[in-house]
């Protein structure tokens, strides 16, 4: 695991421009504190800092095949390490040392641009090809691991964070209007797009290929998990084997294990799983807050740990310590992301680092790959109803109708209905409505509760130079997807892997553990597990089945019974104590701050933005957004 930069250049780098490579490279220490190291040559310069988890000793990079050809740098983990190393040991090769990242260059020597497929792990990686000069860059197929782009007519500068390209001094921070805006309909801005012009990230399961002689810039998609083939078989027997496959994968590590467990499905079942598989301590982190309230799961946490028989150590999160850790919150997040859940994820990391465990795996994507939320199966199922609109026309209409029942079984609850036209007249204008919306659009994010509130809202907060600049900006862009469609259950997983889960939960969980200089596994993402869940789900349909279905049956027996009764909490936080906290102690920053200078928000926006107003309810305060927003911009602009 570690931080990874570069530059490509078309034509030769001069000495000046190696050691803008070497500053970003420092900007990225707290990813891999325990040593670095270069390649450069005429075209290219590449710089990584290591936190070293598999060959302690030997496994400094740049990395080399047989006879130096080949040079890698690479952050992440490939888990199947050991059998592609007798793989390829069968079939000849030599290797130097015992890390896991060296099979890349030989996979690579056998099988070209086609060595990714054989890896299974979280991986950002470039690989420089002396022979053919040609550079490649790889990020891995659920994006664990960020690999940032700046690309100009010198070249292509990347890095394994934002900041890192910033602090090269090579890019002017300015915002991206449409970027920005749809920051505030998603709480995040959605991959591969970043708030900053200029910068984007290589998208997840993608590849770009530079050839220097002569120049070109090629970039493939190497995996969608859409593509993945359809199984027949029994969900819970087939999930429960690639879990306990993944299990043994992700605990293969030379220094200590932990992990994050809450009172949840998602940890808890990874914490029985690797318990048993584990050869040392494992240790189990959580946390709680003041006065434990509702949302506090340590007492849950705790009876799992007891249980599995391994070391339990909590974290209590104080709304003051929050408060006075924001600023540097927001920063290390190193994207601008509007959830308070984040300390949460920061605090759990820097105590396992305390307690000198580098290495922790969290439940990460339970709740996406297996419907573990309400408001997505409700979109899968009107999706389901808007490519049939479109497919089949007025006799879609009938369905429509069957689904709108009495609310309540009183003989006033009928009759409200009949005097309705017994759920005639909703669906008819359900109907007309979802015939005049863009056939490409699937029903997403455009009925969350955030995105709406932004749709209405945010844009009486702008100035003028900000509303001109988005009139042709669509929030809904990155849900408007090129019909035919896949099956809405597989569709919809796509989206919500590819949207919140990604730049939300893969984000904040690889950042904020990185800053602590912990390397963080998420097995719940493992491609093979992936491809099973959505091969499966091409077979048999599953969103209208209770939430967690095939995870429950595929997990039962691991865990103790009440866990699949327990309401789902996971590092929800004080939402109103601590929005009060921030803004008590920030909220004056937005008035007359960076966004209204820099002709985001109007004087009047920021104004009100300021006085920090929230409302009850499921979704993210503007004026929370507005202000992380705020924080991230000032944070950002002095790089």
């Amino acid at each position: 695991m570690c931080g990874i930069c570069g530059w490509i250049s078309e034509t030769p780098l001069r000495p000046e421009q190696v050691q803008l490579v070497r500053k970003m490279n420092r900007a990225l220490n707290h990813r891999g504190p325990d040593g670095e190291g270069e390649f450069n040559e005429s075209h290219v310069a590449l710089a990584m800092c290591r936190l070293s988890i598999i060959d302690l000793q030997g496994g400094w990079q740049p990395l080399y095949n047989e006879d130096r050809s080949l040079a890698l740098i690479a952050n992440g983990e490939i888990y199947n390490f050991i059998e592609l190393r007798k793989q390829l040991e069968a079939q000849g090769h030599r290797f130097s040392t015992v890390t896991d990242c060296e099979t890349i260059l030989h996979l690579y020597e056998d099988y070209g641009l086609d060595c990714v497929h054989h890896l299974r792990g979280m991986f950002a990686f470039t690989l420089w090809d002396a022979a053919r000069k040609r550079l490649v860059l790889v990020r891995d197929r659920m994006g664990e691991k960020p690999l940032y782009l700046h690309e100009s007519k010198n070249g292509i500068l990347f890095a394994s964070e934002l900041k890192a390209l910033l602090a090269s001094g090579k890019i002017r921070f300015q915002l991206d209007p449409e970027l920005v805006h749809q920051y505030f309909h998603y709480n995040y801005v959605p991959e591969p797009g970043t708030p900053v012009q200029g910068i984007r990230k290589l998208d997840a399961g993608h590849m770009l290929v530079v050839d220097v002689d002569p120049w070109q810039v090629r970039e493939s998609c190497y995996w969608r998990m859409e593509d993945a083939p359809a199984l027949e078989g029994d969900p819970a027997r087939m999930i429960r084997a690639e879990l306990e496959t993944v299990s043994e994968l992700v605990i293969r590590s030379d220094v200590p294990v932990g992990l994050a467990l809450s009172g949840g499905l998602d940890s808890g079942a990874i914490a029985a799983l690797t318990a048993a598989r584990y050869p040392g301590t494992l240790h189990a982190f959580s946390i709680g807050y003041t006065g434990r309230p509702p949302q506090d799961e340590r007492e849950e946490a705790r009876l799992l740990a007891n249980r599995l028989k391994i070391p339990f150590h909590e974290i209590e999160l104080a709304a003051s310590e929050m408060t006075a850790f924001f600023p540097e919150l927001v920063f290390r997040r190193d994207d601008p992301i509007a959830d308070m859940s984040g300390y949460g994820y920061y605090m759990v990391m820097k105590k396992a680092r305390e307690f000198n465990v580098p290495v922790m795996l969290q439940g990460q994507g339970g709740d996406e790959l297996f419907w573990g939320y309400s408001w997505l199966q409700w979109m899968a199922k009107k999706t389901a109803q808007k490519a049939a609109i479109f497919e089949k026309g007025l006799s879609a209409y009938p369905a429509l109708v069957r689904e709108r029942k009495p609310i309540g079984s009183r003989p006033t609850d009928i009759l409200r209905w009949l005097v309705r036209g017994g759920g005639t007249i909703s669906a008819w204008r359900e109907f007309q409505r979802v015939r005049k919306s863009p056939a490409d659009r699937a029903i997403f994010y455009d009925t969350h509760y955030d995105f709406l509130t932004a749709y209405g809202l945010i844009g009486a907060h702008y100035c003028d130079a900000m509303t001109a600049a988005i009139r042709e900006a669509d929030p809904c862009r990155p849900f408007t997807i090129p019909q035919p469609w896949p099956p809405e259950a597989v569709l919809l997983t796509s989206l919500v892997c590819s949207t919140y889960l990604r730049e939300n939960g893969i984000t904040q969980g690889d950042r904020l553990s990185m800053a602590s200089s912990v390397e963080l596994r998420l097995p719940l993402l493992d491609y093979k597990l992936v491809e099973t869940v959505i091969g499966l789900r091409k077979s048999y349909p599953d969103y209208q089945l209770p939430m967690k279905a095939w995870l429950k049956e595929a997990i039962r027996g691991l865990v103790p019974e009440e866990m699949f009764q327990r309401p789902k909490k996971g590092f929800a936080s004080p939402r109103r104590e601590w929005h009060q906290s921030l803004f008590e102690a920030y909220g004056k920053i937005l008035d007359g701050g960076y966004l209204v200078e820099n002709n985001i928000l109007s004087p009047a926006g920021g104004r009100f933005l300021a006085l920090g107003e929230y409302t009850e309810g499921p979704g993210t305060p503007l004026s929370f957004k507005a202000l992380v927003l705020e924080t991230w911009c000032r944070k950002m602009s002095i790089l």
